[in-house]
Parts: structure tokens; C-alpha cells; sequence
């Protein structure tokens, strides 16, 4: 619609040399042209009029002009109207003769609405000093082509001249397609404007011409068919403006933004544009990602010019190897190279690398690359997923030692696919709150009552099915969606917690945290504010972490500084799966941790297993040292929590006390 109202704003000097008042209506009766004479007939001012229905007809008979406007609007010849009331916006009644004329541009429909408030025989003179002024006008503001049905030009402007450099002389009778870069592109983009013109269609576009001494410039470019008053298709007309200083700014800020300043390669922003027409084009090719191994401690190794020569001597290497193939530097130490060539040609790379090695001070450098092969359409088909196969390809090449291109088998693959399934789901999932929450009690074994209840996130899909919590946790964490799932089983563990403080029951609701989740600086808010919404009381409210999570959380004061600020509000914590991970006693000291979790692996094996039973009885001794209570999970069987039991141990959780449960059965159960 900007396009429409920009003709019409360019028009506008034409229109007002106009001297008989007229408007222009779109398809709904709304003014965009109002010229001068129609000022002076009416009184209304431009900016009264356009974009507003017209406020002078009469309105008891707007009715009756429904169905001619109905009429008007389809047809494709002038309709007068002999006689219509309108009103002036002083009040003044007049009879007015219209002559109504439909057009098209821009697939829009419009009407062009002529007053007849001048002499019939002046009719005549005025259409001709209508066209006249309109050809003026168009001649000083654009560069101009006539051109025949054969394609010949037979008229050209000064300012088309003027820009291209040719003679009267020598342009006419040369060809449309001559005007065009003699190159496929250019071509191509003739024919299509070519093609539409035979079609009776307008054309409009940015294109780039060439001068007659074959310099390149641009121009915007707009191309009309024209017809006869019999119909009849008889010629065309090329409007141009220039646009060269433009277009190469545009160039040139398109250079900064997609081309990787150190290697001359493409970046990230313009592989995935390059990537996304390969795709809706149907080509196939493959999608190979290169990581330079243990890049880091080469880069120790060598001073900051060594980190120069590095890249663009793996860059000319690549070049060289793939040639005619599109490449990018996707990561300060990742490339990509899209190729058609099969893939025992890309896993020979490694060998050319070998026979070309990169000298640094006179020095073989020690480089060795991970590669991954990711296959369009066969393996992946989207920007997003063969980034995601290659880096999965990557993963499992330096986790063996790298130096090695692999592709991924069809298993791996559709493994991905299932997590790219999930990841959808799973944000459907958190906006209509599908996900349900579960609740399985712990035993406090002196008193011999259910204290504490563990909230868990259980996901039952109505298209991929139940999905176990140890495939959701991970791929959440990977998304940064573990925060919406952390925010909503907050938001309904403290829900529950006041429903069943509420009925005298003061049973104490426990959840699982994540450190991203703790990264974020507003997280002691965001927990105030639920526990203050719900109605929850903060005693009631233990937050479990993990020993990875307890290990990051040692570095990073702002965690360590938001955990002692909930536990002042009277929240607990809880290490879980102690034993498993990155056991410190460092961080038992610095945490403001009451109670571990023995993980249930220790625990399963403790009535047949001598060590098990002495290793449970150590971590019970010593974190009773520490002054912290003992939970121990997993435990499926009597013999087990007796064991325990005669151990000291505070509480058990497990399949022997309760499966997770609704909470109305827990209230059933205690």
C-alpha cells in the first residue's frame, strides 16, 4: 500500500494543474487523490478529504448509490452520471454531471471520479492538456523506454540517455534484453519482466542495468503495458528511477554484517540466509562443520600473531580444497562448507591437511580438526537441525579424541528428530500448562511419619505420549526452557503446601532447582512473590540441588549470596544425589545446606554388599558431624530401611514408602 499512495503523492503536481475539480476512491468509497480545483469547487481542504469517505453527497441517498458503485467498480469502460446532488461545505447545494473511470494498479482497484462543472466543448482540450502534463511530468521525474511488442526500443528520454550513456541514434531499434547485464542473472530477471509485460501485467522491482559502455548501475524499476483504445496490447512503458548510491550502500553494510572480517568467509546470519534458499530451491548438498580440536590451548601455546596466521592459513586450505564450495566461519574456532561432493572426498581433507601443514615461527603446528557430516534432505531439513546434527557429530568425534569427519547413523539422527519433536511439545506444554505434578513422600524413620514430600514433573503428551522425566530434564536445560518448568512446579508446590496448611496439615513440599535458573539475579524475588501469592509459608518450602549444581554455585558468589537470603526467609536445602558427582567438602561448608540425599545407587545394594553397608553407615557419620540431616532415596524394600535405620538415618523416600502420588492421595496416605 506504500508503493500506491507514493504514485499518488507523485501525481499529486500533476493532478493540481488539473482545471476541473476530480478525486480518486479505492475500492471502499475512501479518498486518496484531491486536487486543487476540487478544493476551490467544495471548500474542503486536501487534508479534510483524503483517506475519509467523501463528506459531500447527500446522505439519504447513499443507499440509492450502493449498487451503482457495485457497477463502477467492476466495469472496464467510463460511466457518467448525468446528474448527482452533492453539497459544498459552506452548505450549497449543486447538481453535478460525474464521469466515473475503474483502474488496477498493483492488483488494487480504484475509480477516478471526474466534476463536470466545465463547457462540453472544452472537454476535449482538457483531455489532451490532462495527458500532455501527465507525459511532462513523468518525462522530467523518471528515465523513460518505449518499446514495441517485438521488444525493439522505439523511444528514450533525456534522463535515460543521460544515465546510460547512449545516443538518440544508437538506442532505437537496439533490444529490451541489451539495457540488461549480459550474465544468467541478468537475463533471467529481463525475461521475467518480459514475461509479465506479454501477460498484460505490470512489473515492478529493483534491477540492475548496464550502460552502453557495460558499466553496472541500478535503478527502480516499474514497467507498464499499454493499450489501445480498442484493447489492444500495442506497447510497453519503463518508468526508472536510480538508485546506484543506494545500492551500493546497502552493499557495502550487507559486507560488514555477513562477511567474517578476519577469513573474508561468510558469517553465521549469512550461511543460514544461503542455507534457507538452498532448502526452499530443493538443492541437495551436504552440510559439513569443522572444529579446530583443543583451539584454546594451541592458542597458549603460540602469541596473538600466531592466532591470525592460524585462520587464514586453514581458511586458504579449505578454499583450496573445496573449491567452488560455499564456506563460513560460524564460531571463532568452527567453519562450515556446503558441498555437493560425496563424503570419503570430505574425510580426505584430513590427509590434505597433513601434506599441507600450517608453519608457525618455522614450526609445524600440531592442528588437528572434528568433523561432521550432515546430509539435505536425507538427514536433516532444516538450517536449525543440520546445525544441530553437526554438532552432535562434533560432540561424539572429540569425546573419542577428535582428529576424525564422521557423519551420524540414521538411529542418531532420528533420535534428534524425536528431541526436535519434544522441544515443540514441550513449549506448547508449558503455555497450556500441560505438565502435572506429583508428589512422593518421605518417611521420617524416628518419628515414623510422612514429613516431607518431593514435588516431580511428570509430561503425558495427547501426540508423542508419556515423556520420562530423564529425557525432559536434559533437553529443557539445553533450551533454557527448565526455568518455565522450574517457575511452574514453584508456582504449584507452594500452591499445595498452603491448600494443606490451610487444613492444619504442615507437611513440607520439596523441589528441584537448576544453576540457570539460580543465575538469574531476580530469582529470590520471583520466590518471595510466589510463596507470598500462594500463601505458603517459607518454612514449608525445601529446595533441592544437585552436586554439579553445588560445584558451579561455589564459584559464583551471586548464588551462594541468594541461597543464604532464602534460607534467612526459612527455606531449606537439600543436596541431592550426593555421592554421585563432583563430591567437595568445600561446598558443604560454604552452602547453607540442612540435609543430603544418599543417591539410591549406594542404597540398592546394601543388604548383600559389606562395603555398601560401610560406605552408607561413613557419609551418615559425617554429615551427622557437619550438623545436617540424612535422607536417604531408592529405598524399595523392609530390610533396607531397617538397615538404615540402625544407621542413624533421618528419613527415606522410595517405591517400599509410596510411588509418586496425587496429592489427594497424599492426604489419603497420611
Amino acid at each position: 500500500m506504500n508503493d500506491i499512495q507514493t504514485i499518488f503523492q507523485a501525481a499529486n503536481p500533476v493532478l493540481n494543474q488539473t482545471p476541473y475539480p476530480m478525486m480518486i476512491l479505492n475500492a471502499e468509497g475512501i479518498v486518496v487523490a484531491w486536487n486543487r480545483q476540487a478544493e476551490k469547487t467544495f471548500g474542503y481542504a486536501a487534508e479534510e478529504i483524503l483517506g475519509n469517505f467523501t463528506p459531500f453527497m447527500e446522505k439519504e441517498k447513499a443507499n440509492f448509490y450502493k449498487g451503482l458503485w457495485q457497477k463502477i467498480i467492476h466495469s472496464v469502460d467510463s460511466i457518467q452520471l448525468d446528474s448527482m446532488a452533492l453539497h459544498t461545505k459552506k452548505g450549497e447545494s449543486m447538481n453535478v454531471p460525474i464521469i466515473f473511470k475503474s483502474f488496477t494498479i498493483e492488483n488494487s482497484r480504484f475509480v477516478y471520479c471526474q466534476f463536470l462543472l466545465i463547457s462540453a466543448e472544452q472537454r476535449e482540450i482538457v483531455s489532451f492538456n490532462e495527458f500532455s502534463s501527465i507525459r511532462e511530468g513523468l518525462e522530467s521525474s523518471f528515465m523513460m523506454l518505449s518499446i514495441d511488442q517485438e521488444g525493439l526500443i522505439t523511444y528514450a528520454n533525456d534522463l535515460f540517455l543521460k544515465y546510460s550513456n547512449w545516443t538518440p541514434k544508437r538506442i532505437i531499434g537496439k533490444s529490451f534484453w541489451q539495457m540488461f547485464p549480459q550474465a544468467a542473472d541478468g537475463s533471467s530477471i529481463a525475461d521475467v519482466i518480459w514475461k509479465d509485460l506479454q501477460n498484460g501485467k505490470q512489473w515492478k522491482g529493483e534491477v540492475e542495468k548496464i550502460t552502453k559502455d557495460g558499466q553496472s548501475y541500478w535503478v527502480d524499476l516499474i514497467a507498464i503495458p499499454i493499450y489501445t483504445s480498442a484493447k489492444v496490447l500495442s506497447s510497453f512503458l519503463t518508468l526508472e528511477n536510480d538508485i546506484t548510491e543506494k545500492k551500493r550502500l546497502q552493499n557495502r553494510l550487507e559486507k560488514i554484517a555477513y562477511i567474517d572480517q578476519e577469513t573474508g568467509l561468510m558469517n553465521r546470519y549469512r550461511l543460514e540466509q544461503i542455507v534457507n534458499k538452498m532448502i526452499s530451491n530443493n538443492q541437495h548438498f551436504t552440510f559439513v562443520y569443522f572444529s579446530i580440536d583443543k583451539f584454546y590451548s594451541l592458542k597458549e601455546l603460540y602469541d596473538n600473531q600466531a592466532e591470525k596466521i592460524i585462520f587464514q592459513e586453514f581458511t586458504q586450505r579449505m578454499k583450496m580444497y573445496f573449491q567452488d564450495s560455499s564456506m563460513a566461519r560460524v564460531n571463532i574456532n568452527e567453519f562450515v562448507v556446503l558441498t555437493p561432493l560425496g563424503e570419503w572426498f570430505i574425510q580426505g581433507f584430513l590427509t590434505y591437511l597433513e601434506q599441507h601443514p600450517i608453519y608457525v615461527n618455522n614450526t609445524i603446528l600440531p592442528l588437528s580438526i572434528s568433523g561432521g557430516i550432515t546430509k539435505y534432505p536425507d538427514d536433516q531439513i532444516s538450517f536449525t537441525h543440520l546445525m544441530k546434527a553437526s554438532h552432535a557429530a562434533i560432540q561424539k568425534v572429540q569425546a573419542e579424541g577428535g582428529g576424525s569427519i564422521v557423519s551420524l547413523t540414521k538411529a542418531d539422527h532420528k533420535a534428534l528428530h524425536t528431541k526436535s519433536i519434544i522441544e515443540k511439545r514441550l513449549l506448547v506444554a508449558l503455555d497450556k500448562k500441560d505438565l502435572k505434578v506429583l508428589y512422593q513422600p518421605q518417611l521420617d524413620l524416628k518419628t515414623g511419619k510422612i514429613t516431607t514430600v518431593e514435588a516431580l514433573v511428570r509430561w503425558d503428551d495427547e501426540e508423542i505420549g508419556t515423556v520420562a522425566p530423564d529425557v525432559l530434564i536434559p533437553i529443557a536445560e539445553e533450551t533454557g526452557l527448565i526455568n518455565d518448568i522450574g517457575s511452574f512446579m514453584l508456582e504449584n508446590a507452594c500452591q499445595q503446601a498452603a491448600e494443606w496448611h490451610k487444613k492444619g496439615i504442615d507437611i513440607k513440599v520439596s523441589i528441584n532447582s537448576s544453576v540457570r535458573e539460580f543465575r538469574d539475579k531476580n530469582m529470590v524475588k520471583q520466590i518471595r512473590k510466589i510463596l507470598e501469592e500462594t500463601g505458603c509459608p517459607a518454612k514449608l518450602l525445601r529446595i533441592e540441588i544437585t552436586e554439579k549444581f553445588a560445584l558451579e554455585a561455589e564459584a559464583e558468589t551471586s548464588i551462594i549470596k541468594q541461597m543464604k537470603q532464602l534460607q534467612n526467609d526459612g527455606i531449606s536445602f537439600v543436596l541431592d544425589d550426593f555421592g554421585t558427582g563432583y563430591a567437595s567438602f568445600r561446598y558443604m561448608q560454604l552452602l547453607p545446606l540442612s540435609q543430603i540425599k544418599i543417591d539410591q545407587t549406594f542404597v540398592s545394594s546394601i543388604q548383600y554388599q559389606p562395603k555398601s553397608q560401610k560406605l552408607v553407615q561413613g557419609i551418615i557419620q559425617f554429615v551427622k558431624s557437619l550438623n545436617m540431616r540424612v535422607l536417604a532415596e531408592g529405598v524399595e524394600t523392609q530390610e533396607q530401611q531397617d538397615l538404615l535405620a540402625e544407621y542413624d538415618c533421618d528419613a527415606i523416600q522410595g517405591f517400599h514408602v509410596s510411588h509418586p502420588i496425587e496429592a489427594s492421595e497424599v492426604e489419603k496416605l497420611l
